[in-house]
């Protein structure tokens, strides 16, 4: 193993860690009272209508606005990806367009339920695409042309459908995040 890889191994086993230990922090400070403060559940209603009319859990939809924004409607990223979902300007503008979307603009994507709205119908897109979660979410970040590469490559994937390695640590960081951040709010709000 490479120094690159053993230093993003422990990065990723040092953030598990953090926040393994917040979690247990806050369950010692009680359930009810700490953590729903650190895990909100931002703009609930627009999550509850647009993860059900595409058939998405709750959970995942607040896991992702989690670790992709934080739940700052205002967040714009280094590669101009915007909004609680970090929706890019091309794919805001064909979400936009495929659900009819009259008048969009892609400041737009700072408006909280217009990026719900476009996020979670992304990732139906993605799930339908992939069909599992986690090459998804690995296809969220990356995008979906990398993942198509990964898993045609014997190296990534055994059976092209599912990924038994993600190259780029980032998305594989990013996978475990948004699980992990999943079974958080199950925890807390199912």
């Amino acid at each position: 193993m490479g120094d690159a890889m053993r230093k993003n191994r422990k990065k990723t086993v040092g953030h598990l860690w953090l926040i393994a230990a917040v979690l247990i922090i806050a369950f010692m400070l009680g359930r009810y009272v700490a953590l729903p403060r650190i895990f909100p559940r931002a703009y609930a209603s627009y999550v509850e209508e647009y993860a059900a009319q595409y058939g998405l859990e709750e959970a995942l939809v607040y896991a992702v606005i989690f670790a992709e924004s934080r739940a700052d409607e205002q967040a714009l990223s280094h590669k101009n990806a915007m909004g609680l979902m970090q929706i890019t300007g091309p794919t805001g503008a064909w979400g936009a367009e495929i659900l009819e979307m009259e008048g969009f603009t892609i400041e737009d994507l700072f408006e909280p339920e217009t990026n719900i709205h476009i996020g979670c119908w992304y990732l139906r897109q993605l799930l339908n695409q992939f069909g599992n979660e986690t090459t998804a979410l690995a296809a969220y970040n990356a995008g979906s042309g990398n993942v198509a590469k990964w898993l045609s490559d014997p190296a990534y994937s055994s059976d092209g459908v599912s990924l038994k390695a993600i190259p780029f640590a980032q998305t594989e960081q990013y996978v475990k995040k948004v699980a992990l951040y999943k079974r958080v709010y199950r925890f807390l709000y199912e």
